[in-house]
């Protein structure tokens, strides 16, 4: 009935649609099954993209050819730049999204995609031959042949969903649970584990009172996350903000004793950095109120997301304390929040390529790696499919270091060191994010993505362009001498103290609070040259110049790490053999399988000293 494909996608959630879509491009034949057609690229939390570290991961998979940059692109309502108070290497995009939208928007590209097939069906089993992957089995009791599989299962592995007392077997609301592959995996040797996450109750925007919320417009000039074509926003919707309130507090108190997450009925843990609104006020109770975002989810529908007040509590408990936040007197809820319970598998038992060490030819990507987010997951899906396509191809494996990219940091931070509670992108996680900015993800990316085959050569072309113009910019500012009659007004009201002789526009850029479009604005000149670039050139010459010393240290110190990822450890080391090691540094050594000397640096539980003893016995 089925020909054997060369990827098989398990889910088609972020992280699958990702994964489809990039193995297809490369010319892999893939077959993306799903258990529910209708639900392809489900937003199943919040109806939005991007935010603190996680824009810069879309703007990185845009800029490798990805396509969540651009689905998001043709499909939000409201776009801002979050942190541009901060320095450029804080910015994070961030867009809010027509939930419908994004789906169809998701599900038609992938219709439209060469080399994507389509099954709908619940996969109960993966099949494994020789220790490789060889396809997948259904509940309808049919085999599917692959060369490779993805698993990309999000919540759904014997998912569970708590609203107060009650348990429902399910991955989503309305949507049952998977079985079968938790049990397989664990039976092949694999280690497997719980955790949970959570969603707000949605309600009818119709019932809300805005006037007594702060609306919170998007950017005055909407800019975008793909590199590509796409337009920017003509028009925006608002969000809106409101506060919980010590009443509230009091109303949700009366829930606990049937809480599941209090009670413990939930094993899993849930996200520290996103926690439900009965753990916040039992966690922080010094606070007499927290922030709730008002966030519509779409430009037609009357459906409000209350973000904020996640909550596994009795869905009466919910819709009365819902209804003394100010604003939401009246409010009529769609359907409660949840809390879900899921399995997932720690992800050290993975390589750096996303493929499993136990079986080859399979890769998970996505929650089942103990991830949290649409773009943490997204990101995984790309880099599994790429690393998928090259293994069956005899093609070399495709790894991003630290120093190029946040999803180079996400997945050395997940294999080398594991989680035991949802992960979440931080820029915090980074050790080099001057370099990992959001404005030059294309620069940093594209030519990798061109030469994979994912990224097209019309997206070459114009990052050569961005690149030349910026360096043309750059050598401009820093010959162009500016007049102290011209500039010193506008140092005055930037309070910058005058200048007394000419100063080269570059010298005067590098002052606080002094930007690019300051010296465009007071000295004609400048902004008549500058006027016949690209924005987005103009913002990369003014970041480059300004942080000219701070991005050289950066890329010295990201050398002088690399050259501990030179050092390989090649074929397998009895660890226990150096009695030198510490214990856990044998037993972590042991369980990881590091590759390099860097990548054995950043395991959790190997320190400095036992780096210093495992060079001298590889003879470094």
């Amino acid at each position: 009935m089925f020909p054997e494909y060369d990827i098989i996608v398990v889910g088609a959630g972020h992280a699958g649609c990702e994964a489809a879509a990039a193995a297809a491009k490369m010319g892999s034949k893939v077959l993306l099954a799903t258990m529910n057609m209708n639900t392809i690229a489900q937003m199943s939390c919040n109806p939005a993209m991007g935010g603190v570290a996680k824009g810069q991961i879309v703007r990185e998979i845009d800029a490798l050819g990805g396509m969540s940059g651009i689905i998001t692109d043709k499909t939000m309502i409201q776009f801002r730049m979050l942190n541009k108070s901060k320095g450029p290497a804080m910015w994070s995009p961030r867009a809010q999204s027509d939930r419908m939208r994004f789906a169809e928007e998701w599900r038609l590209t992938l219709e439209q995609t060469e080399n994507v097939d389509f099954w709908q069906d619940m996969v109960t089993g993966i099949e494994v031959a020789d220790g490789r992957a060889a396809g997948i089995r259904t509940s309808l009791g049919i085999t599917i042949p692959g060369k490779a599989v993805i698993l990309t299962n999000g919540t759904f592995l014997n998912g569970i969903i708590h609203i107060g007392e009650k348990q429902l077997g399910g991955g989503r609301a309305a949507e049952k649970s998977a079985k079968g592959i938790t049990e397989q995996l664990v039976q092949l040797g694999f280690e497997a584990g719980r955790m949970k996450t959570g969603t707000p109750p949605r309600v009818d925007g119709r019932s809300l009172d805005y006037s007594k919320m702060e609306e919170q417009f998007g950017d005055e000039n909407p800019s975008k996350f793909s590199y590509t074509d796409t337009q920017p926003l003509p028009k925006q919707r608002s969000c809106y903000i409101t506060y919980t309130n010590s009443e509230v507090h009091e109303i949700l108190k009366t829930g606990f004793e049937k809480s599941p997450m209090f009670q413990g009925r939930i094993q899993g843990l849930g996200p520290r950095y996103c926690p439900s609104i009965e753990d916040k006020i039992n966690r922080f109770a010094d606070r007499d109120r927290h922030q709730i975002f008002v966030e519509p989810e779409g430009w037609s529908t009357v459906e409000v997301y209350v973000n904020g007040f996640s909550s596994s509590l009795p869905e009466d408990v919910q819709l009365k304390a819902l209804r003394k936040i100010e604003g939401f007197e009246n409010a009529k809820m769609f359907r409660p929040g949840y809390a879900i319970e899921y399995d997932f598998f720690p992800p050290t038992q993975l390589n750096l390529t996303l493929e499993t060490k136990l079986v080859q030819n399979l890769y998970f990507a996505g929650q089942i790696n103990g991830t949290t987010g649409y773009e943490e997951a997204a990101c995984q899906g790309l880099m599994a499919a790429i690393n998928a396509h090259n293994k069956i191809n005899g093609k070399e494996p495709f790894v991003l270091k630290r120093s190029e990219a946040y999803i180079g940091v996400l997945i050395d931070d997940l294999v080398n060191k594991g989680t035991d509670e949802p992960y979440r992108m931080f820029t915090s996680r980074a050790e080099h994010r001057i370099l990992l900015r959001q404005d030059n993800a294309d620069i940093r990316l594209t030519k990798i993505g061109y030469e994979l085959g994912l990224a097209e050569e019309s997206r070459l072309k114009a990052v050569d362009k961005k690149i030349a113009e910026t360096a043309e910019i750059i050598a401009y500012l820093n010959n162009k001498a500016i007049e102290p009659e011209d500039i010193n007004s506008m140092m005055e009201e930037l309070g910058s103290a005058p200048i007394t002789e000419k100063q080269r526009a570059g010298q005067l850029i590098k002052r606080p609070n002094v930007e690019i479009e300051h010296i465009a604005q007071a000295v004609t000149s400048v902004g008549e040259y500058l006027s016949k670039f690209k924005q987005e050139s103009v913002e990369q010459a003014g970041i480059q110049v300004k942080y000219e010393s701070y991005i050289e240290k950066e890329y010295s110190m990201a050398a002088r790490m690399g050259e501990l990822e030179n050092y390989n450890i090649k074929g397998k080391i009895n660890y226990r053999d150096i009695p030198a090691l510490s214990k856990e540094a044998k037993e972590k050594l042991l369980k990881v399988e590091p590759e390099t000397i860097g990548q054995a640096s950043r395991i959790s539980g190997v320190s400095p000293a036992d780096i210093s003893v495992l060079m001298v016995y590889l003879g470094k």
